[in-house]
């Protein structure tokens, strides 16, 4: 092939792809299940994401005394724990919760909160029992992630048989 025909065919094909590269995508094309009302009721982003704030819930610096009283205060205030966690719910505040396995970390469960900013974390946080106690004490962090997420606790209420 002669160099001008091959000057050409390389011409063609790069504007070829800059014409293409350069081509508008339409968001609204890129979905075919996209709901704008539901992406707008859960605070959604362009890619379905938002941000929540992740709390890894540890053993905290006050242990239980090892007295009748001392276990009925800690039982206490756990029970005011997962009353708290029905509270959070309620409030559209809390989106998943769980404990964990025994692990050498001191990590007992986590928490994704439906809130944007550590500090506000840190407030609904005063509000546990257990925390207020010194019980449990928290590592605290941003999280980016599905906006669908609060979308499983209906059929989350529907699948237990006994509360913890």
């Amino acid at each position: 092939m002669k160099l001008p025909i091959k000057l050409s065919i390389i011409t063609a094909l790069c504007l070829a792809s800059l014409v293409h590269a350069e081509a508008p995508i339409k968001p609204e094309n890129n979905n075919p299940n996209y709901d704008a009302e539901l992406a707008k009721k859960l605070g959604a982003d362009d890619y379905g994401m938002k941000s929540y704030v992740l709390v890894m819930l540890k053993t905290g610096e006050v242990k239980p005394e090892d007295t009748e009283a001392g276990q009925a205060a800690y039982a206490e205030a756990f029970k005011g724990h997962f009353e708290n966690m029905n509270r959070m719910v309620e409030a559209e505040q809390l989106v998943v919760a769980g404990p964990f396995g025994k692990n050498d970390l001191n990590y007992r469960g986590l928490f994704i909160l439906n809130v944007k900013t550590i500090e506000a974390a840190e407030e609904i946080l005063k509000t546990d029992p257990a925390f207020k106690a010194g019980y449990l004490a928290a590592d605290i962090i941003p999280w980016y992630g599905s906006a669908a997420l609060p979308e499983y606790l209906p059929a989350s209420d529907k699948i237990w048989k006994k509360n913890p």
